[in-house]
Order: C-alpha cells, then sequence, then structure tokens
C-alpha cells in the first residue's frame, strides 16, 4: 500500500505541488490526471525516491521512502516519460544491467524470462534497443520498471508520443500488470485515465482538485446537459452573460480562437435544454452566437469542472493550453 500524507514541494519560491493527501491500497490503478504543469511528474518523481519532497511524507508498506530509500524504493517499479535506456544494447543485456543495479542475483535468468514473457519482449531480447520501435522502447521501461517483482508500479505519461496502435498495447499491458500489482500512473488524455483507472486523482496547479471512482467523476455531471459554444465578443461581458442566462448551471471559458471569439463550456440543471436561453442572453447582450454543440463527453465535463479552464482560454499560461489541445 502506498500512503502519502501532505506531500509538498517547492523549487526555490515556486510552490510545485501543495499538500496532496492520499493513499492507494494492493491491487488497484489510480490514475492522476492533469495539464501540463499541473504537478504530475513533480508528484511521480517523489513518489518513485527520485525526488526529496519539501514536506510530507511517503510510505510504501509503512516504509518512509526518506528515511528507509533503499528499503522503500526495493518495493517500487519507476517508468519516466522518457525511459532511461541505453540504445546500443541488447534488451536482454540492458535488464541484466538493470537486475545488476538493483542487486537481483537470486533467480535472475528465470525473472528476466518472465518479465520478457509479461511485457511481450520474448522475440525482442536479443535485438538492440536502437533498432526497436517507440511502442517496444516502452516495453523495455516497463520490463526494467518489472525487475524485482515490486509490488507498486509508478508510470509517468506511459503512453505519451506513441502511435494509436502502440498506445492499445501498451494500455492492455498496464491494465494486466494492475490486476497484481498497484499502479499509479499519469496522463493528461482523459479517455485513458477513463478506460484504465478505477479511481483518478486530478491535479490542478499543483493542489488536489478531486480524488474520487472513476464513475463516482462520471455521474456528479450525468444529469445535466452541456454544450460547448462559440461566441463573438469581448470574453468576460460574454461570460457574464452565459452565467445569467436561464437554467444555466456553469459556465468557463474554454479556448480561443481568435482575437475575439472564445469557445465556451455552458451547462444546464437537469437535462435541461438551454439553447434558447443561452441565444436570448448572448443576442441581449450584443454577442454574436456562432455555433453550439452538444458536449457527450461526460468524463471531460467532470474534468473541466474541476479545473480552471479560463486560464487556458485566456493564454495566461502556454504550458497548461498545450497540455489542453494534447489531451482533447
Amino acid at each position: 500500500m502506498l500512503a502519502v500524507n501532505g506531500l509538498t514541494k517547492y523549487y526555490g519560491e515556486r510552490m510545485a505541488i501543495n499538500n496532496i493527501t492520499f493513499t492507494v491500497p494492493d491491487g488497484q490503478i489510480l490514475g492522476l490526471l492533469g495539464l501540463n504543469g499541473a504537478g504530475k511528474s513533480t508528484t511521480m518523481n517523489i513518489l518513485a525516491g527520485c525526488l526529496s519532497s519539501s514536506s510530507g511524507t511517503v510510505l510504501v508498506d509503512g516504509i518512509d521512502i526518506e528515511k528507509e530509500p533503499e528499503k522503500a524504493k526495493s518495493r517500487i517499479g519507476y517508468l519516466p516519460e522518457i525511459p532511461p535506456l541505453y540504445p546500443d544494447m541488447r534488451v536482454a543485456e540492458y535488464l541484466d544491467f538493470v537486475f545488476e543495479l538493483k542487486k537481483i542475483r537470486p533467480r535472475r535468468k528465470n525473472r528476466l524470462e518472465d518479465i520478457c514473457r509479461e511485457t511481450g519482449l520474448e522475440q525482442a531480447r536479443k535485438r538492440l534497443i536502437a533498432n526497436l520501435s517507440k511502442g517496444y522502447r516502452q516495453r523495455v521501461g516497463l520490463a526494467a520498471a518489472l525487475a524485482g517483482d515490486p509490488a507498486i508500479l509508478v508510470l509517468d505519461e506511459p503512453t505519451v508520443g506513441l502511435d494509436p496502435t502502440q498506445i492499445i498495447e501498451i494500455r492492455n499491458l498496464i491494465s494486466r500488470l494492475g490486476k497484481e500489482r498497484t499502479v499509479i500512473f499519469s496522463s493528461h488524455i482523459l479517455s485513458e485515465v477513463q478506460i484504465l483507472c478505477s479511481r483518478v486523482l486530478v491535479l490542478d496547479r499543483g493542489q488536489a482538485a478531486a480524488d474520487e471512482k472513476t464513475e463516482d467523476l462520471v455521474s456528479a455531471l450525468e444529469n445535466h446537459s452541456s454544450y460547448v459554444v462559440v461566441a463573438e465578443g469581448e470574453p468576460g461581458g460574454v461570460l457574464a452573460a452565459l452565467k445569467n442566462a436561464d437554467g444555466v448551471r456553469e459556465a468557463r471559458m474554454l479556448r480561443r480562437e481568435s482575437e475575439n471569439v472564445r469557445e465556451y463550456f455552458v451547462a444546464g440543471e437537469k437535462r435541461q435544454d438551454i439553447r434558447k436561453a443561452v441565444f436570448r442572453a448572448l443576442s441581449g447582450g450584443g454577442f454574436a452566437l456562432l455555433n453550439t454543440k452538444q458536449n457527450n463527453s461526460a468524463f471531460e465535463q467532470a474534468f473541466l469542472s474541476l479545473i480552471n479552464a479560463e486560464t487556458i482560454a485566456g493564454g495566461e499560461d502556454s504550458d497548461r493550453e498545450a497540455g489542453y489541445a494534447r489531451g482533447f
């Protein structure tokens, strides 16, 4: 079991994560979800013991990772976003090297065979890592993380940069691994988290915005009707008009399309059709309604309701805007 309490990290005067607390029981797949710059990678590095926290504790099966790092990290397998591979080594050579680093000697040959079978590398053991596809390099990274048979896997953006076929393969592999281990993986791709995770922890600007079962996060908004509205006009005025429209429960800015055109998320109460009310509100304020479409992704709605989407749309943080673009 992994227990995190009050985890906080500063880089100089900048706070990267702030007072994050959660517990992950054995055999659960937890998705760490958030836009670029939300604090996912910092959190993952601390959980894996690669980075110290400014305050707070990480307990791995009751072992403090800062007080007893070697003992705690022997129970953790970590795959960073870019696997630290040696391209001039063959797969089996590299994994044998990892075993040596982790001081794994008994049953090394048998364990190597088990890992290659588990990660689908049986036919690639003698191949140079430099000649492998990115998907297979990710498999090698996962195999290295599995050395030592860890109870907890920490995977940072394991599908980033892969093609659709490779993404499906890695997702299936993570799903299989999660049946026997605790898996924590970060992503900004909503569909990935929804498919794989039984639970999701949403980070927003370094803070925990939600920690819920995946289905609970979706059901929070399933009784509401929501739309994506494209409108022309001064953004603050448009947003105020949308929020004041009859039957509107929530209105947020999503992204900027051009100088004076924005995309907005608008949700109504209890499946109420709010399109007429939105049209009247915008026209009454002198704003132009350019397009309206129903938003059918309940998980996306839940996510947007937890983060400050106005910051993304206003261009105040380019990393967060880029994260939104990549994740959806």
